[in-house]
């Protein structure tokens, strides 16, 4: 393609970018078509790239060329139908890569931003190759970057345009592998720290009803990714299970506490109760977990893949333990309120590290949990977690009412327990956030059962 150039330089700046992109949409093929592995897209064609479709000037002595808003609308269009047209799946990854691949240079910052309108409009006019393309990108890509694409669409879908929330929804049906990325990129973004980095209502109602309905719909990327072991440090986690934890646990400390008004139409509004919606958020992650001895064991890494990190988690403990002693500090006299705020992030804490640990997403040793934990207050629940055996169980709302034999298996079960030695008395009482749930006893040998808590 270095002929091309000259060819390309007397055009219009719209003109030039469709006639390269149908010139890189034949070489790649031919590129393709000579099984060359892997099929490598040159950097004199990468530069071709930057300078015709990017608009980054090749020397300081070229002026740079600009489109107009409307050639650049018209140039996403064109996009959109040379992926949509491209029928081989090999092809329209490499030509993706070819745009999208960030380089560590100046056009870095362009193919961002006319990387977000892409998506942006893929998702609104429904181009699946496009999104099945950015769930690849967003797995290769540093997390920096990956929040960075999430954000424009949270922009543009949750913020800047009301009612546009459904349009969004839809990609669930459309590319399940998108979503996924879409849900860790979110998690990632979203650790609630701070106003800004709390996710808007629309964007949880939207997560929330997703997994709820379909809780495989997070190990997409898991279980369609080959594991070769070389996945980048920098890159998002391979499941979102790790930001959705964070979420479920930290979101009755730290989700708009102060009942903030929203406008609408003009009138204010509270907003509505959102810890229904965590409960059931709750819910659905333990329910994925509990998917994963199966998944785990068909590919050989039960006891050998962690997808729950142990880093996630030290760092999850070490902002509960400062968020606590906040709530603490400025509440001179802890109401009841208060207090069962505390113990209800303590207890799906306790909930999500049981749940994950007997269902091998989380390899540790007990020593290793209650070094994490060590900081955090009494926990009822909490406690027993840090010091009973880890326990299997296959219906998270129908425990079982004796030993599992799974249990001696797990290669986590610190005590194996045996049928003969499990007492018939409470060792404790896990106490309720809320009067209208009993105290449920919590046995050794049996699995807690999980209650909704709101």
């Amino acid at each position: 393609m270095g002929d091309i150039r000259q060819s390309l330089l007397p055009r219009d700046v719209l003109s030039a970018a469709k006639e390269l992109l149908y010139h890189l949409d034949i070489y790649i093929c031919n590129l393709v078509q000579s099984g060359r592995q892997p099929p490598q897209v040159d950097s004199k064609t990468l530069e071709l790239v930057e300078e015709f479709i990017l608009h980054a000037p090749k020397d300081r002595n070229t002026p740079a060329r600009r489109m107009s808003a409307l050639q650049e609308l018209q140039l996403l269009e064109i996009m959109c139908s040379c992926f949509q047209e491209q029928s081989r799946d090999a092809v329209r990854q490499l030509m993706f890569s070819a745009l999208f691949s960030l380089q560590g240079n100046q056009a870095d910052e362009s193919r961002m931003a006319l990387l977000g309108k892409l998506v942006s409009m893929a998702v609104a006019v429904g181009r699946v190759p496009i999104l099945e393309c950015a769930a690849t990108w967003l797995q290769r890509t540093h997390r920096v970057y990956c929040v960075r694409l999430a954000q424009v669409l949270v922009d543009d879908y949750c913020s800047m345009v009301p009612g546009s929330v459904p349009t969004l929804q839809n990609i669930h049906s459309a590319s399940p592998r998108f979503c996924c990325q879409f849900i860790t990129a979110v998690t990632t973004l979203y650790d609630l720290t701070s106003e800004e980095l709390t996710p808007p209502l629309e964007l949880l109602q939207m997560i929330v009803s997703w997994i709820q309905d379909d809780p495989r719909l997070v190990l997409i990327t898991f279980l369609n990714t080959p594991l070769s072991g070389n996945q980048p440090i920098s890159s998002l986690e391979i499941t979102p299970l790790g930001g959705l934890v964070r979420w479920c646990v930290k979101a009755p400390l730290t989700y708009r506490r102060d009942k903030k008004e929203v406008l609408t139409n003009g009138a204010a509004e509270s907003e509505p109760e959102v810890g229904p919606l965590f409960s059931t958020l709750h819910l659905s992650v333990l329910q994925v977990f509990m998917l994963l001895p199966n998944i785990l064991n068909e590919k050989g890494l039960f006891g050998r893949l962690a997808l729950l990190q142990m880093e996630s988690l030290a760092t999850l403990t070490a902002d509960l333990s400062r968020l606590l002693d906040q709530a603490d500090k400025h509440t001179h006299s802890p109401s009841a309120d208060t207090h069962a705020l505390s113990q209800l992030t303590l207890d799906r804490l306790a909930q999500a590290l049981q749940v994950a640990m007997a269902n091998g997403a989380l390899l540790c040793s007990r020593e290793d949990l209650r070094a994490i934990c060590s900081r955090l207050p009494h926990n009822n629940l909490l406690q027993l977690v840090l010091s009973g055996p880890v326990m299997y169980y296959n219906n998270i709302h129908n425990p079982p009412l004796a030993f599992s034999p799974h249990a001696a298996h797990s290669p986590i079960a610190s005590h194996p327990t045996h049928p003969a030695h499990t007492p018939h008395t409470p060792l404790a009482t896990h106490p309720s956030s809320h009067s209208q749930y009993p105290a449920q006893p919590f046995m050794t040998g049996m699995p807690f059962p999980f209650r909704p808590s709101h």
